[in-house]
């Protein structure tokens, strides 16, 4: 990826932030001909890498996708992993929490659906939701029954910030341990929300994606834009930043989400694993014993 790309988007650790300082409708002079040539490409290029991670079975590579609705979440996971063998992607959405959520701790349901190793795992959505839509409406919180929050007025900042702790040490955890995880906050304008709601209502194929709870959440708008100005400013590190990806341009928006998360694993240099002398041997022996057959019974070498 192009250096001022990465300097563009990327959410500075230890600094302050706030979404509007990243353009959701900057393209870096890019034009989508050339976008497309490159997702396409590095559809091919991920397809290659990930057969090779899973091989070595050694790390995993957890994808966080969060934005507000209409973002192109979905779109960016289906565009973007398009090529991937399912055998090697494991995909979550996370939604309002169940009864037996709700009686575990907010991190319980991840770690049930994290990646194996040799696995691409993609949560849509995530356990950002737990200081983001709690956030925004922290009466939720109570049906969590935790022991310090007893009504609404408990929830501080101090909680706030102690909860964004937990999720660093959480990731630096899974780091650690092999799971590296890539963050994305799909970064669209209201503006352009407001199109895709409509665009959603004016086509029959797409009514299926509308809700009205997305647009009843809209009209929070700038309480969202505050909780995720937050979320960037604490939750950025050194070992998991957040790419903040300008979303106004789903052409722009796929390419630059497939190069990072291509850039990713080949960082990790992924490769088949080399058989010991003794297994090469074996390998011989039973070519040879298959290509014997093969001869004996006028099998040609090709056959399927």
């Amino acid at each position: 990826m192009k250096k001022e790309f990465f300097k563009k988007i990327i959410a500075t650790p230890g600094q302050k932030h706030l979404v509007s300082e990243f353009d959701p409708a900057w393209t870096g002079k890019m034009i989508r001909e050339e976008a497309d040539m490159l997702r396409n490409e590095n559809v091919e290029k991920l397809a290659e890498l990930q057969d090779k991670l899973y091989a070595q079975d050694r790390y995993a590579i957890l994808a966080v996708f969060q934005g507000m609705d209409g973002a192109g979440k979905d779109g960016t996971i289906k565009h973007v992993m398009s090529g991937i063998n399912p055998h090697g992607c494991q995909v979550f959405s996370f939604k309002q929490p169940s009864s037996e959520d709700l009686d575990h701790d907010y991190l319980w349901r991840i770690n049930k659906c994290l990646p194996e190793r040799g696995r691409i795992g993609i949560f849509n959505r995530s356990h950002y939701e737990d200081v983001l839509v709690t956030k925004v409406h922290p009466e939720i919180l109570l049906k969590s029954k935790l022991p310090d929050i007893q009504k609404v007025e408990d929830v501080t900042e101090k909680f706030w910030k102690k909860r964004y702790r937990q999720i660093n040490d959480f990731e630096q955890y899974l780091t650690e341990n092999g799971i590296i995880v890539v963050k994305f906050f799909l970064n669209v304008s209201r503006e352009e929300q407001r199109k895709r709601f409509i665009s959603r209502l004016k086509e029959d194929s797409k009514h299926w994606k509308f809700s009205s709870s997305d647009f009843e959440e809209s009209m929070h708008w700038d309480s969202y834009m505050k909780v995720y100005s937050d979320v960037l400013t604490y939750t950025s590190t050194t070992y998991a930043p957040w790419h903040v990806i300008p979303a106004n341009n789903k052409w722009f928006m796929r390419y630059l989400v497939g190069q990072i998360i291509c850039d990713k694993v080949a960082a990790l240099k992924p490769d088949y694993p080399k058989v010991t002398p003794q297994e090469s041997e074996e390998i011989e022996k039973y070519k040879t014993l298959l290509l014997q057959e093969g001869r004996k019974n006028k099998i040609p070498v090709n056959s399927n």
